[in-house]
């Protein structure tokens, strides 16, 4: 006997707004860029100055070094419910760049704390220019 089919989710695309604001609601997220010409995902905690996207990181990560001038890199965050079928995914694609101005160093670090126990003393802002998201509803 076969299970009757789960109803299916409708899928309804988010305003920048909407987007953005999803985005800061979420813990963590995954930061997508090139290194070595290949590729490469990292997942990271964030927090948002306004629509910009805040980022720490250690003094070896790839993502720094590719970061020393800017970086077209993308980050997606999202809240999926796989038995509901329901959530919500943003993608955002933008410029990221290094945070040396020590004041505004400061300011972020004080207010990301990293998940991890290492050094994370750099900070990366990543400023959206496409911003997608879509919302998965009943």
């Amino acid at each position: 006997m076969n299970a009757a089919p789960r109803p299916r989710a409708r899928l309804v695309e988010l305003s920048r707004y909407e987007a953005l604001k999803l985005l800061g609601s979420a813990p963590l997220g995954r930061v997508a860029f090139t290194d070595r010409a290949l590729p490469a995902i990292r997942p990271v905690n964030h927090v948002m100055d306004g629509d910009t996207i805040v980022i720490r990181t250690h003094s070896g990560s790839a993502l720094l070094k590719r970061t020393l001038d800017t970086e077209v890199v993308a980050y997606e965050a999202d809240l999926l419910d796989p038995a509901a079928r329901t959530g919500w995914s943003v993608v955002v694609t933008g410029i990221a760049t290094r945070v040396s101005d020590p004041a505004d160093l400061a300011r972020y670090q004080a207010m990301l704390v990293p998940w991890v126990d290492a050094e994370m003393g750099h900070v990366v802002r990543i400023q959206p220019d496409i911003v997608s998201g879509y919302r998965l509803e009943r």
